[in-house]
């Protein structure tokens, strides 16, 4: 889940109180650049998507579907500027760490079995797998390498491994 109100705060801030027409959400901002990446549109076929759509709408923050588009589509440049690379950071580290606090609440469940308590190891192998892929990532990030030993590729089937194409001899 993104945590749209813990950033709410932080946007209004960069807008001036009282002058000029009321600023759109942190909520719109950012919804209208993730899905124009999603979807690989140009501005104003984003703006023209979320007029058609009533999930996008919704993924917006607005109440009830309307035919009309909620913003220009040059407020996409605004958007763009506004939400600077270190607040995509902050919000980015707040949903893993969300994440990871939900998934060490489950897995650290008692299942009563028998009359006697069992560790939930399900979820364990679950964080060990998510953690494992984080920290594979985060890797191959830092550094600005493609491939990783023993790399999992599939959270679904972690035990699936990259396969050897190509000639005899290249590394996967």
């Amino acid at each position: 889940m993104i945590p749209w109100e813990k950033f709410e705060t932080e946007y209004a801030e960069l807008f001036s109180k009282g002058i000029g027409a009321p600023a759109k959400s942190f909520r719109m901002a950012l919804g209208a650049l993730i899905i124009k990446e999603r979807l690989g549109t140009s501005d104003v076929e984003t703006v023209e998507q979320i007029r058609e759509n009533p999930y996008l709408q919704f993924f917006l923050g607005l109440s009830e579907y309307s035919d009309k588009a909620p913003f220009e589509a040059s407020m996409m440049v605004h958007f763009r500027k506004r939400l600077t690379l270190e607040i995509i950071g902050r919000m980015n580290e707040e949903i893993v760490s969300q994440s990871n606090k939900r998934l060490k609440e489950e897995s650290s469940e008692k299942v009563v079995s028998s009359g006697e308590e069992q560790e939930n190891s399900q979820g364990k192998e679950c964080l060990n797998e998510k953690s494992e892929i984080y920290r594979q990532q985060q890797s191959m990030y830092d550094q600005n390498v493609q491939r990783i030993d023993d790399r999992i590729v599939s959270q679904a089937q972690p035990h699936v491994r990259p396969i050897v194409r190509g000639k005899a001899g290249t590394p996967v």
